[in-house]
């Protein structure tokens, strides 16, 4: 049995419309006409910025969504059993349904649009997570009697209306119990008691009208039951105060016996319905009970879930704060920041977050200068960080242990109790089996040699693993190998096992997944294959809270699964490392594998030939290379690795490295600073996860990188996760309608 429905407010997007345009031009001149101006160019071009003003959008979604149904009743000539609309939506249903011709129909919405958008002083938040119930509750607790549920959208989505003052309240209310929630940009408080006088006034203007019945079944929004006879006026007159009751709307329908839901003129109903019917037949599995019980106690978090430090603090503090403050972890980005910014960071994160409340600190390998290393650790322990995210360690180093090992102690049955935590991300088994067995025994003598640490804590150590928890980072944004998650974490969860066994740890090993986690469906698939904690990592770059430029955002916001493409590692240049970058609208790629190649074919910059030297000077560097070997000499200078300058000058190879290094570190800087200039060098680490991302959450007020917020996105995909999983378990037992 077939449904056919219709999206409201919210499913307007410029472009809309253009092949019924071009297949309907009748209507589309006639519509014109009754409104005055070009529904073509409102809906293609929008030059006066109009069709998100509810006095243009309501026409506008009226037009597409009648002319959408007649060309989907050309191609399938058989009635639906039922029509339904959201909101405005319920218009194109009406008409679908016969109660109106076209030409009414549109001056209705024309004329509720225009009272509608005379409402002030009203606001709208849509709050996830939650069904109507548990918002209704929330909304008694916190008082706020002029305030009602607006929208029943689904068991996992409301909106609250009412006045705008008690709006924000309740936003900052639902912040402080880490609801998700989401400020909609709307001119007044739709479906609530302000839109009284434009229900009053709408009802005069239908006086006017004779409207008929349905002649196939219309599921009210105001009742979530079918038109009767005689009372089109009356529903539709109501419809402007009353709730829109999209989440019984749907389950009538589905006990009616309706198998197969058709959208037209939007998306975002479908996922509304999809939602509903998972929650109508699913069992009920909640986001906090995935994962691992013994990880999410270790971190004291809510959730399974972790936001990992992203490169030059784009992972900033007030990223990971509201991640501790919705019981998630967020790790602070590091990797290429200075000792004091890093302290910067860890101060405003620890002055913001309450003591139990969780936060870690990225700590990348520093190949080339180990003391930078041994600086950042100081830093640690000197700030009493109890949790560290190790990335790019190839091998245990002495810093790495060190801060592992000082914060070892006895516990009081003499076992050994870990005061300072390592949360490792690897990629290849040989490094996943250092981090899973104890320190190395070398550099625990060495460390004890120099009275780094003790005796008993180099005996302790010898009985702890490196890290109690390993995320396995398949192909990735940023520094990727670019493995297989089916691959990948099946083998090292058997390395885990082979581990335990060998070393007997009292605590359990913990392993997560990383890379591709984009999407409920990922999260769910991560899970399925057994791990313990997901890992994200792109998907939080598109956030209001990452440290990244809003230019940078604004590309990411629209990026695709294909739009990513492999560059040389900048801090790994010569060892060949890769990254994962953006490659939609810059040419970083291409031209960070073309420095990668000429190093490779070349020995040295002189003997590059003079019509690439050129080349690189006016369009990578924008300098003589001559300039660009000055300032590298000075940044190593002032840096206390003038010794490098010495050997550079040798050896015209490594010259050659430092020089195309500098490349990388200018494309990743004017990313971050926004420099509008010179976008085509952005350096933008990003994997595929995003580009999955944006598709999924396409037509919904995620869509914008300004509504992302990362603990938002943490929850939404552990919603998401936990349906699909629920229906992958009903459908395992046999129940498949």
């Amino acid at each position: 049995m077939k449904a056919v429905i219709f999206p409201g407010q919210g499913a307007q997007v410029k472009g809309m419309g253009r092949e019924l345009f071009d297949a309907y031009p009748e209507q589309a001149d006639q519509a014109s006409d009754l409104l005055g101006y070009s529904i073509r160019e409102l809906c293609l071009d929008d030059p006066r910025r109009e069709l998100n003003r509810t006095e243009f959008t309501q026409p506008a979604l009226f037009v597409v969504g009648a002319l959408a149904h007649r060309q989907w009743r050309e191609q399938h000539p058989e009635v639906p059993a039922f029509y339904a609309g959201h909101s405005l939506g319920e218009y194109c249903a009406l008409h679908a349904a016969g109660a109106f011709d076209f030409a009414t129909g549109l001056r209705l919405v024309r004329r509720r649009g225009e009272l509608m958008a005379r409402a002030e002083g009203g606001g709208m938040i849509a709050v996830t997570g939650l069904d109507r119930d548990q918002v209704t509750a929330l909304v008694r607790e916190g008082e706020f009697c002029t305030l009602s549920v607006a929208n029943d959208n689904s068991p996992q989505q409301c909106v609250v209306s009412g006045d705008a003052e008690s709006i924000d309240e309740l936003g900052a209310f639902l912040q402080d119990r880490g609801v998700r929630w989401v400020r909609l940009r709307v001119s007044g408080g739709f479906h609530s008691a302000l839109m009284r006088p434009a229900q009053q006034e709408f009802r005069r203007f239908l006086d006017a009208f004779d409207l008929g019945t349905p002649d196939v079944p219309v599921i009210a929004n105001a009742t979530a039951r079918p038109y009767s006879a005689g009372t089109t006026a009356g529903v539709l007159t109501d419809q402007i105060v009353q709730p829109v009751r999209w989440t019984e709307t749907v389950r009538h329908l589905l006990d009616a016996g309706v198998t197969d839901f058709v959208e037209l003129g939007g998306t975002v109903l479908t996922k509304l319905v999809e939602q509903t019917r998972a929650a109508s037949r699913a069992p009920v599995l909640r986001p906090q009970d995935l994962g691992s019980a013994a990880f999410r106690e270790r971190h004291g978090l809510r959730f399974a879930y972790v936001a990992g430090g992203m490169y030059r603090g784009i992972a900033s503090p007030e990223l990971v704060i509201r991640l501790g403050r919705a019981g998630m972890l967020g790790f602070l980005g590091t990797g290429g920041s200075e000792p004091a910014e890093i302290e910067r960071g860890i101060k405003e994160i620890q002055a913001a977050l309450a003591e139990d409340q969780p936060y870690g600190v990225n700590f990348i390998a520093n190949h080339d200068d180990p003391a930078a290393e041994e600086g950042v650790v100081d830093v640690l322990l000197r700030h009493g960080v109890r949790l560290v995210e190790a990335s790019a360690f190839i091998q245990m180093t002495p810093a790495l242990v060190r801060y592992r090992v000082t914060g070892l102690r006895r516990g009081p049955g003499g076992e050994p109790v870990c005061e300072h935590r390592v949360l490792a991300k690897v990629s290849r088994p040989e490094v996943a089996a250092a981090f899973l067995a104890p320190p190395p025994a070398a550099v625990l003598d060495r460390l004890r040699k120099d009275g780094v640490i003790t005796a008993e804590q180099a005996e302790l150590a010898r009985r702890v693993p490196m890290s109690h928890d390993v995320t396995v980072e398949a192909d990735s944004g940023g520094h990727t190998d670019g493995g297989i998650p089916t691959v990948l974490l099946p083998s090292l969860l058997e390395l885990r096992r082979r581990a335990q066994a060998e070393h007997g740890y009292a605590e359990p090993v913990c392993m997560g997944l990383a890379g591709g986690i984009g999407t409920p469906a990922a999260v769910a698939a991560a899970f399925v294959l057994g791990a313990d904690y997901v890992l994200t990592g792109s998907v939080n770059q598109c956030t209001a809270e990452a440290a990244t430029s809003d230019v940078v955002k604004d590309m990411l916001q629209d990026i695709d699964v294909q739009d990513t493409d492999y560059a040389p590692a900048g801090d790994m240049f010569e060892l060949g490392s890769r990254v994962q970058v953006l490659r939609k609208g810059v040419f970083f790629p291409s031209r960070g594998n073309k420095l990668h190649a000429l190093y490779s074919h070349h020995d040295g910059i002189d003997d590059l030939p003079a019509k690439t030297r050129a080349q690189l000077e006016r369009t990578y560097f924008r300098k003589p290379l001559d300039d660009v070997w000055a300032d590298v000499v000075a940044h190593l200078r002032a840096s206390g690795r003038a010794e490098l300058v010495e050997r550079a000058e040798k050896q015209p190879k490594q010259k050659m490295a430092l020089i195309f290094r500098r490349y990388f570190g200018y494309s990743a800087r004017i990313a971050l600073e926004g420099s509008r200039e010179d976008k085509v060098n952005y350096q933008v680490h990003t994997g595929p996860a995003l580009g999955s991302f944006n598709q999924w959450v396409k037509g919904t007020p995620h869509e914008s990188w300004r509504n992302r917020h990362v603990d938002e996105i943490g929850l939404l995909l552990l919603d998401g996760a936990a349906q699909h999983l629920a229906a992958f378990s009903r459908v395992a037992k046999g129940q498949t309608t």
